[in-house]
Order: structure tokens, then C-alpha cells, then sequence
């Protein structure tokens, strides 16, 4: 009977990509992958460092894990067992601890699944993880996460990623095609690029070789994939031609996800951010006189070291008159062996949760508002298979969330719709379309 692996992923879409190549090592070495409450001979826990409390989590999953299976052997890989191997190896129960350029031979270094008196760390400097592991998501049939890029080179100053990834590195646009492709005869119809640092990728070995631009190009030939969706791009990475290309583009679709991190140039600089807010006023602005209907996502750090109340309302102010779709808000945490944690002008804990619910009110108010310029068209839904109180959902071309009475003809097939009304729960309502819509 073969032997049975469980996964549990903290953190970004990234770590999901990564956790799904990391069981198909697991697969071909005749495991089966089982839920976490099935009883498996194996946990592997992929960790966060961006996360609050990446220590707590850890040990509780750890704890839960070993109540269900007491004589697994559990190993931890990710970005805080690449900061942190020594302290991870001190938690009960963990047998094996994996740095970023060794996660991927995880599979190599389980020889025997014997509980550990002490858990084996294999954790070199983080400068040796140099060499670019291909991964996307796989088991959610209606998108998936393709990992173009990995590390960054950039230095702002709250980030501890360059220190748990390294430096930033690529596919080829070859194998980046080639999986693509891969992904479209499974039958996925959404694919999301990730990447830490999307935008900047083309580096291999050190040295620049492509453009993210020329990567765009090439993947929006791949035939079967309907839709692409960029995650996650600096602003000072979103050129010209990438914006105009996404516009008439037949598979890249109409949202963008920009960080933006503070709108106020005072804090930018503290930050050691590459632009300043005039430059993402004018990426927004860009992409709304080529797309009124795109979606535009933000994130942002509150109570970053030294923002005053007025640093703040000047943030809040930038983003409530941005046409802008919805925000993702983060409270500043302090992170070992980053320059912002020694930094003065500490924020009080209070004063950062209260400018956090802020934004997050403001979050609201913006996606409603997108929703409602968005009622009364005719768009394209991918369905998703979720099922919540008989009702399903799926996203428009611009990111829109729908609702529909569950039917399970609909999983993972794309519809014409009318956007009829905003539920009480912030979906928009919809009916089925008889146009042809071309997409």
C-alpha cells in the first residue's frame, strides 16, 4: 500500500504553486496525497514569512498535524524555514526542516520516515538559492497559478523576501509556453501568473535575457488557455506596452494587481520604493483611458515606522479619489534583520489596527462602487466549483464575483451573463445572457 502525504500552505499564491510541484515530486515517487485529517505518514507545511505570528501558526499546525497522525513525519519548508531552520527545528514533533534551495529535493532527502529525536535541517545561505524551479497549482480545475519568476532584487526596506528567496530569476519564455500549454490540455481554462517579483522577469543567471513584455506576447498565442491573468506587478515595472497590449489582447483580460504600499512620497522613501505616487496615479490613469472597465487592485501597509496621522490621511485621501477597485490592506509588522524594524517613529498597536479599518471600510466602498458601473452589462464567467448555501460562484473578465444557484453543468465552463444587482453580501447578481459575446 503506498504511503500517504499531506499538505498544509500558508501564505501567497506562489507558495500554493510551489506546494502543488512539490506533490507531483511525491506522486512520482508513489505517494498518495490524502486530506490532512486522512491520517498521512507525511505533513509537509509550506511557511510564510510575510504573514503575522509565522511562529504560532507553525507550531499549532505542527500540533494538529501529530494529533491526527502521531507517528508522521513532518517536515517544514518555505520562507520562514529559510529564516528561520534553528527555531523551527526546536518545535516538538518536527523531523526535517527545508531551506528555499532545498525544498525542492525534499522527496531525495526523506529516506527513512522514522520520527526524528531532533529534526535534520538542511538550510544553505539563501545566496545559493540561484537556480529557477518551474511549479504551478494543480487540483483546482478552474485556474492555476503558473510560477514564472522567483526572488527579488529589490532592497525596500520591510521586506524580509529577498533574504528567504534570493535573488530575482527566471523561466524561459520556452518553458513558461510549454507549460502553458500543459496546463490548457488538463483542461484549466484561467491561468494566473505569480511570480515575487512578476515584472522583472527575464534574469537568468544573473543577467538579463527577456522582458516580462515579450513573455506576455508569447503566452497570449497559447491556444485552449481562455483567459490570463496578471497577479501582481510594481508600478514602476507596468510599461506603456504592457498596458496597451493587455487592452486589445485576446487572453490577457482587464484587472491588474499593483502594489503601491503608501501614497504618501515621505513614507515611499522610507520604504526605498522605486516610484513615487505620481508615477502610480499615472499607471492608473493609463490603464482606465484604455480599459474604463478594468479592475485595479491595491496593496497598502499601514502604520509603516514613522507615519504620522497626516502621512496617513494623506494615503487615505490619494486612494479615495483613485479610480481605483478594491484595496488589500496590511498592518506593518516589525520583521527580524530588516532596516525598517530599526527604524524610529514606531506606530502604537492600536493607532495601526484603527488605520487599518479604515482602509478596509474604504476597500469596501471602492469594490461596491466598481461593482455598481459594472450592473446592467453583458460579461464573460468562468465558474467556480465552490458550493456556499446552495449557491455558486465565478469572476467576470474584470474580476467581478458573481453569484449563481449552484448547477454542476456550470463548474469550469465560461458564460455569457447579464449583471443584474448587488446581493446583501456584496456579490452581484446575475442572469444568463443568449448573446454571443466575443471573448
Amino acid at each position: 500500500m503506498n504511503k500517504k502525504v499531506a499538505f498544509y500552505t500558508l501564505g501567497c499564491k506562489l507558495n500554493y504553486s510551489e506546494t502543488s510541484s512539490i506533490g507531483r515530486l511525491f506522486t512520482n515517487a508513489g505517494y498518495d496525497t490524502v486530506e490532512f485529517t486522512d491520517t498521512p505518514d507525511v505533513f509537509v507545511i509550506n511557511t510564510c514569512s510575510v504573514t503575522e505570528n509565522a511562529d504560532k501558526k507553525c507550531k499549532k499546525i505542527v500540533k494538529e498535524a501529530l494529533k491526527i497522525s502521531p507517528s508522521a513525519f513532518v517536515t517544514i519548508v518555505g520562507c520562514y524555514a529559510q529564516l528561520k531552520p534553528q527555531e523551527i527545528a526546536e518545535i516538538p514533533g518536527v523531523d526535517m526542516v527545508l531551506g528555499a534551495a532545498e525544498k525542492f529535493q525534499l522527496v531525495d532527502h526523506i529516506t527513512d520516515l522514522t520520527k526524528k529525536p531532533k529534526a535534520i535541517v538542511y538550510n544553505q545561505p539563501v545566496t545559493q538559492a540561484n537556480e529557477f524551479v518551474p511549479s504551478f497549482s494543480f487540483g483546482d480545475r478552474t485556474r492555476t497559478f503558473l510560477k514564472v519568476q522567483d526572488g527579488c532584487d529589490y532592497s525596500c526596506t520591510f521586506c524580509t523576501i529577498p533574504l528567504a528567496r534570493g535573488s530575482s530569476r527566471s523561466d524561459t519564455i520556452e518553458n513558461a509556453v510549454e507549460q502553458a500549454r500543459e496546463i490548457a490540455a488538463s483542461g484549466v481554462k484561467e491561468i494566473v501568473l505569480t511570480g515575487v517579483n512578476l515584472g522583472d522577469f527575464g534574469i537568468r543567471n544573473g543577467q538579463r535575457e527577456d522582458r516580462f513584455f515579450d513573455l506576455v506576447k508569447a503566452l497570449d498565442e497559447v491556444e485552449g488557455i481562455e483567459r490570463i491573468r496578471i497577479s501582481s506587478i510594481e508600478p514602476n515595472l507596468l510599461s506603456d506596452d504592457i498596458i496597451e497590449f493587455v487592452s486589445t489582447s485576446k487572453r490577457f483580460v482587464p484587472h491588474f494587481h499593483i502594489p503601491l504600499q503608501s501614497g504618501n512620497n515621505k513614507i515611499l522613501g522610507l520604504m526605498r520604493r522605486r516610484y513615487r505616487r505620481e508615477l502610480y496615479a499615472e499607471r492608473v490613469a493609463k490603464i482606465k483611458e484604455l480599459m474604463p472597465h478594468c479592475c485595479i487592485g491595491v496593496d497598502v501597509i499601514v502604520g509603516f515606522p514613522g507615519e504620522t496621522r497626516d502621512d496617513f490621511i494623506d494615503t487615505y485621501n490619494f486612494l479615495n479619489n483613485l479610480d481605483i477597485s478594491y484595496l488589500h490592506v496590511f498592518t506593518y509588522s516589525e520583521r527580524e534583520n530588516t532596516p525598517a524594524a530599526e527604524m524610529s517613529g514606531a506606530v502604537p498597536g492600536s493607532t495601526r489596527a484603527e488605520r487599518s479599518k479604515m482602509l478596509h471600510i474604504l476597500s469596501d466602498k471602492k469594490r461596491r462602487a466598481f461593482y455598481e458601473t459594472q450592473l446592467g452589462k453583458t460579461d464573460m464567467v468562468l465558474f467556480e466549483g465552490d458550493i456556499k448555501d446552495g449557491y455558486m460562484h465565478g469572476f467576470t473578465r474584470n474580476y467581478v464575483k458573481v453569484k449563481a444557484k449552484y448547477d454542476p453543468v456550470l463548474v469550469n465552463e465560461i458564460k455569457a451573463v447579464h449583471l443584474t444587482a448587488i446581493s446583501p453580501d456584496g456579490d452581484v447578481e446575475i442572469t444568463e445572457s443568449e448573446e454571443i459575446l466575443v471573448h
